[in-house]
C-alpha cells in the first residue's frame, strides 16, 4: 500500500518505485484534481535522480490523457521553483519527482496543492484512498505521442527571489562564496543568483551524478568536506550548500565550521526582526531548537510550535501569521514567499546577513549567546525494526515522572513524545515520516548533558 509521509511518497527505484506505481499515483492525483480543484495547469517537475525525468514524462502524459494540462519542467528543477511555478501560473497543483535528501536508490513523488504548499494530511489521505481504489486495476501507459508542453522556470523564479533578498547589500560587499549543490537541482540557480549579484562564486560538483558522490545528497557537515576545503583554501567568506531538490540548506562559516540549521534559523530570526522590522510571530517545529524562542523573546516576537513536516509551517506562511518558519532539518521560508521550504532562499538570506553585518557567523552566535544563553542540540536515529515498531506507540504514550535523572516538568505530544525537563533541557522521540527510523532529538546547556540525553533516549526506545 502506497502511503504519503511528511513530504510525499518515497520508495526504492525498481522495488516499489516502478512505472506501474507511478501511473497509479498519477491517476489518483489526477482524479483528485478533477474533483477538488479548478481544472487548469498541473506543473510536473523532477530532480537529478536516476530516471527521474523519464518517470516525470510518463506522469505528464498520463495527466494529459486525463484531460488536464500538464506543464513539464524543461530541466531538473528545485522544489521551491516548482512551488513558485504553481503559484505564479495559478495552476491546479504540481507533482514533483524527488526523494529530496534520501539516498541515491530512492525516488519519490511529492504532490503540492494550488497554493504551492505540500499537500496537507487531509488531502494525501484522500489521494491514498484513490490509490487503494485503483489497486488491482491496470492503469495503462499513456500514448507516446500525448502532447505535453514544457516550462522553463529559472529566470522568473530568480527574479522573484531578487524581490525578497537584499542583493544590493551582497553586490557591494565583495562577498566571496563557495557553493556545493551536491549534484542536485541547485546547479544554475543559486550560483547564478550569487554571480548575478556580483559575488565571486566557486561552484563544486556542477554536473549530474545520479549516485550523488556515493552518499545521500544532504547538506550536513559530514558530507561537506570538499566544500570546507574550498572555503578554507579559497579564503571565502561563506560556504553554502543545497540538497538534491534544493529545499534544504547547509552553511559553513569562513573557517569551515558547520553552522547547524538550528543556529541559522535563530540567527535569521534575529536578523530579519532587526532589518525588516518584522515583529509579530515566527514558527518552528517541535523538533527545532528553543534558541529560537529565546531570540524571539528578546525581540518581542511570539513563537508558534508545529508538528514536524513543513506543510504545517507553510500553512501559517500562507495565512500571513508568521514572518519566518523553520525546521531543524534545514527547512526555511519567510513572509511573502511560498508555503514551501526553500534552501536557495535560505542561503541567499545568510549571504545577505554576512554581507550586511560584516561579521563571521560564529561571532554572531557568540553575540546571541551573550544575550540569551547557550543551547546545544543533537539528533540521532534508531533503526525501526518490525519488532520495535509493534510496541513503539504504547512506549511513546507512557508518562514517566523523570528522564535521565531529571524530573519531567511537562510532556508535549504534538508529534511524538517530547519531555521538557525541570532544568529546561528536553528530549523528543518520534518515528520518521520518510525513513525507517525513530528520531531522537535533544537539547541541553552543554555537550556532556546532551550526550547523556541522546543515549538515554536510545535506551528508552530499545528497552
Amino acid at each position: 500500500m502506497i502511503k504519503f509521509g511528511t513530504s510525499g511518497w518515497r520508495a526504492i527505484i525498481a522495488d516499489e518505485f516502478t512505472f506501474d506505481a507511478v501511473r497509479h499515483v498519477t491517476q489518483a492525483i489526477s482524479n483528485w484534481i478533477s474533483s477538488h480543484a479548478p481544472v487548469s495547469e498541473v506543473i510536473v517537475g523532477y530532480d537529478t535522480r536516476f530516471m527521474a525525468e523519464v518517470f516525470a514524462a510518463e506522469s505528464a502524459r498520463l495527466i494529459a490523457a486525463n484531460g488536464l494540462k500538464p506543464l513539464l519542467c524543461d530541466r531538473a528543477t528545485p522544489t521551491p521553483a516548482v512551488a513558485f511555478a504553481i503559484r505564479s501560473r495559478h495552476a491546479s497543483g504540481g507533482i514533483n519527482f524527488t526523494a529530496s535528501h534520501n539516498p541515491p536508490m530512492y525516488c519519490g513523488m511529492k504532490f503540492s496543492t494550488s497554493d504551492g504548499a505540500p499537500a496537507l494530511p487531509g488531502v494525501t489521505k484522500e489521494i491514498e484512498r484513490e490509490i487503494s481504489m485503483l489497486e488491482g486495476q491496470q492503469v495503462k501507459s499513456p500514448p507516446p505521442d500525448e502532447k505535453v508542453e514544457t516550462l522553463s522556470v529559472v529566470d522568473d523564479y530568480l527574479k522573484d527571489l531578487a524581490s525578497k533578498v537584499n542583493l544590493e547589500a551582497i553586490s557591494t560587499s565583495g562577498l566571496r562564496v563557495a557553493y556545493d549543490p551536491l549534484w542536485g537541482t541547485g546547479r544554475g540557480y543559486l550560483n547564478k543568483a550569487l554571480s548575478d549579484a556580483g559575488c565571486n562564486v566557486e561552484t563544486l560538483h556542477d554536473y549530474r551524478d545520479v549516485y550523488f558522490g556515493g552518499h545521500s545528497p544532504t547538506p550536513e557537515g559530514e558530507y561537506l568536506n570538499e566544500l570546507r576545503d574550498a572555503v578554507i583554501n579559497g579564503k571565502h567568506d561563506l560556504g553554502v550548500s543545497t540538497d538534491g531538490d534544493s529545499d534544504r540548506f547547509g552553511i559553513l562559516d569562513r573557517d569551515g565550521s558547520f553552522i547547524t540549521p538550528n543556529h541559522v534559523i535563530a540567527l535569521l530570526v534575529d536578523y530579519l526582526a532587526e532589518t525588516r522590522g518584522w515583529s509579530d510571530a515566527v514558527a518552528r517545529s517541535v523538533a527545532t531548537t528553543h534558541l529560537v524562542d529565546r531570540v524571539a523573546e528578546s525581540r518581542g516576537v511570539e513563537v508558534i510550535e508545529t508538528p514536524v513536516g513543513f506543510k504545517f509551517i507553510g500553512e501559517l506562511i500562507d495565512q500571513d501569521k508568521i514572518f519566518l518558519g523553520g525546521e531543524e532539518s534545514a527547512g526555511l521560508t519567510i513572509r511573502g514567499h511560498y508555503p514551501e521550504k526553500d534552501g536557495i532562499l535560505a542561503c541567499l538570506l545568510v549571504a545577505e546577513m554576512v554581507a550586511t553585518r560584516k561579521t563571521p557567523l560564529i561571532e554572531m552566535l557568540k553575540q546571541i549567546y551573550s544575550k540569551v544563553g547557550k543551547i546545544v542540540s543533537g539528533r540521532i536515529g534508531v533503526e525501526l525494526t518490525p519488532e520495535l515498531k509493534q510496541g513503539l506507540a504504547s512506549k511513546l504514550a507512557q508518562d514517566p515522572s523523570e528522564f535521565a535523572g531529571h524530573r519531567i516538568a511537562s510532556t508535549n505530544r504534538i508529534d511524538g513524545a517530547k519531555f521538557i525537563l525541570e532544568d529546561g533541557s528536553w528530549i523528543l522521540m518520534r518515528p520518521s515520516g520518510t525513513e525507517p527510523l525513530v528520531r531522537v532529538y535533544a537539547e541541553a546547556s552543554n555537550e556532556q548533558e546532551l550526550e547523556v540525553l541522546l543515549e538515554s533516549g536510545r535506551k528508552y526506545i530499545l528497552g
